[in-house]
């Protein structure tokens, strides 16, 4: 405990302390997005393929901060954006061709970093490091967060229309394609700038969890958004004190933790179905 208590008192500790809250509200806030639009085995496909847009970002420009951010970014846009053109243009199912493209991406990704010598930074990509999170890590995730939370608040009820009625929204001369976009890139910004906390493999857990919990507790949709982010932020920091005494990693920690409090609103929440 003396030694938990000095870690606390270190800047390190606070910093860490404040990219979980903030990281965590964040990606609870945008699983609404995912939870409502119903797209949560794609962004998971998605999030894998994070890893090979950073192995070839870092192949073609060497290993540096924004070469493996901006490898990622364009990896997580064009893996859903080809699966979709496959699916439209054969008779093959969009999830199928998602799977196929995306497991393929995620095995060259590791591939070349292996062979790059890069074993123990493949481990912080895919189940973070938040610890290691540099002050440009912060940045980014502290933009896309401002980012995220600005533009849902501004246009929920677009968004809600779009959602639930997606032809209502076109009929009113809303842009439903330009929407569809707009929101698939905010979900991989989403996924990026929580990647080096909790790793390829596990931010799915964090940009669905929170969502999915705030579902089983309630079915106003309007409210999802703003709980889904408390419930993000407060696992994210509970875990961080959890984490520390028990010598548990905390990414895995958060995880874990709305894992737990999902089977508790499973639970004890609502049993009605609700579509």
């Amino acid at each position: 405990m003396n030694d938990f208590l000095q870690y606390l008192a270190e800047p390190v500790a606070l910093r860490t302390l404040w990219s979980c809250v903030v990281i965590g509200f964040v990606d609870g806030y945008v699983s609404a997005l995912v939870v409502l639009r119903r797209s949560s085995l794609q962004i998971g496909a998605v999030s894998c393929a994070l890893l090979p847009g950073i192995a070839l970002g870092i192949l073609l420009f060497g290993l540096g901060q924004w070469s493996a951010l901006v490898g990622a970014v364009v990896a997580g846009l064009l893996v859903g954006l080809s699966s979709l053109f496959v699916a439209r243009s054969s008779a093959l199912h969009h999830d199928a061709a998602l799977s196929i493209i995306h497991s393929a991406a995620f095995a060259l990704g590791y591939v070349i970093l292996v062979r790059l010598g890069l074993q123990q930074r493949v481990d912080d990509w895919l189940f973070g490091n938040i610890l290691s999170m540099s002050f440009a890590d912060l940045c980014v995730a502290y933009a896309v967060g401002a980012l995220a939370l600005l533009g849902i608040t501004i246009f929920q009820r677009p968004l809600l229309l779009w959602l639930f009625d997606p032809r209502t929204a076109a009929s009113l001369g809303l842009p439903t394609r330009t929407i569809n976009y707009a929101v698939y890139a905010l979900i991989v910004l989403a996924l990026v700038s929580s990647l080096q906390a909790v790793g390829a493999l596990l931010t799915l857990g964090l940009l669905v969890a929170p969502a999915g919990i705030m579902r089983l507790l309630t079915n106003r949709a309007s409210t999802m958004f703003l709980g889904a982010g408390l419930i993000g932020a407060g696992c994210s920091a509970i875990a961080f004190f959890v984490s520390y005494p028990l010598n548990l990693h905390l990414g895995a920690t958060i995880i874990l933790l709305l894992g737990v409090v999902f089977c508790l609103a499973w639970l004890f929440g609502k049993k009605e179905q609700t579509h």
